[in-house]
């Protein structure tokens, strides 16, 4: 995988950030470095190797998975500028 000049400009337009065209070279050469070093990692045999879940052994305590302050939606939709049928309603942001 490769990234050019366009792909670059359509991620910034994703985005939202603006990205001079001069730039633009530089960030995909930066771009395809990172995806290099993730093809290295991807070399590595892990087949042995645990998963960490933390570098210090020590576990999270864990709480049940209920839900404690349901059926709330008129306070939560109370500040919202927009709601349909119980939703926020938000501007659509992928084209």
């Amino acid at each position: 995988m490769s990234v050019d000049n366009s792909t670059v400009a359509r991620i910034a337009r994703l985005a939202r950030i603006h990205v001079p065209e001069d730039r633009q070279e530089t960030l995909a050469a930066e771009l395809n470095g990172i995806l290099d070093w993730i093809e290295e990692l991807n070399e590595v045999d892990t087949d042995r190797v645990e998963p960490i879940a933390s570098v210090t052994g020590h576990s999270l305590p864990r709480r049940e998975d209920v839900v404690s302050d349901g059926n709330r939606v008129d306070e939560v939709l109370a500040n919202v500028p927009e709601t349909a049928s119980g939703f926020f309603v938000v501007p659509k942001v992928v084209e």
